[in-house]
């Protein structure tokens, strides 16, 4: 493949990239008071399907259509895709959603809420949902005129590598204050997450294989009553006394074999 090609190729991912981006942007500022939860693209044959999630479903398609109708004119016009189709879908859980969370503590720190509480709060009802973890990090003019971070944490985090790509959520979303903005990001453990350590074991049964002969078999009670006894051969029933003068005759006894091995 030529040089020209392949530059022309990476270009056109970037620019597709790029696109992509600016779209979502463009439908957050427009859904957020409707609990923007993410966008998904599909190309298809037709055109561009673009799919919303959000939690308010009816003040994104509005009256008879006319919101969601509005939205699709722009994105064909100002975004040149080529038939933008938009659906759009409920989110089941917002709690679970990081954007819709992030978008929400926003709102509660624009409304004057204390930065403890709203961050406490915020945790607490995305590890309710079922999350196996979260993080917050609050960061910009928190609690002054000085800019500072402050993080909330809880239950399981991954902060990078592939397992950090593929089970955590993160959705961010800026705060307007008086003394100044408020960057509000927000990282869930998606529920039923199985991390690389993690291990399942299970039985032979359910692998498919024969079970184990009996005698193979090992107990509890058999283990115990083996150790026991064990114990009962090396402890015998005797005084102290009896056990110095043992002691001292088995010591005798020892050095006697071995003055008669040096003088044979």
């Amino acid at each position: 493949m030529a040089k020209g090609s392949k530059e022309n190729i990476v270009r056109t991912f970037i620019n597709r990239n790029v696109e992509r981006h600016l779209v979502k942007e463009f439908l957050l500022h427009e859904t957020q008071d409707a609990g923007f939860g993410g966008l998904t693209f599909k190309r298809t044959p037709e055109g561009e399907m673009i799919v919303l999630e959000a939690e308010n479903v009816g003040r994104v398609i509005g009256t008879r259509g006319r919101i969601i109708n509005e939205l699709t004119r722009r994105l064909e016009q100002d975004f040149n895709l080529h038939q933008p189709k938009l659906e759009v879908g409920e989110c089941e859980k917002p709690a679970l959603n990081a954007q819709i969370m992030a978008s929400r503590l926003a709102s509660s720190l624009e409304r004057g809420w204390f930065f403890r509480r709203a961050g406490n709060s915020t945790a607490m009802n995305i590890m309710n949902e079922g999350a196996r973890g979260c993080l917050i990090v609050l960061s910009g003019k928190v609690s002054g005129a000085r800019n500072r971070t402050q993080k909330f944490q809880s239950g399981h985090i991954k902060f990078c590598g592939e397992t950090a790509l593929s089970t955590m959520d993160v959705g961010y979303a800026v705060a307007v204050k008086k003394l100044g903005t408020i960057g509000c990001t927000v990282a869930i453990m998606r529920p039923g997450t199985r991390l690389p350590n993690e291990l399942i074991i299970k039985s032979r049964e359910e692998v498919g294989l024969e079970p184990l002969p009996h005698d193979y078999e090992i107990t509890e009670s058999r283990v115990s009553s083996v150790s026991e006894d064990e114990d009962e051969e090396l402890v015998p029933d005797m005084s102290e006394d009896e056990m110095v003068e043992a002691s001292v005759q088995a010591i005798a006894e020892f050095e006697a074999e071995m003055t008669g091995g040096e003088e044979e």
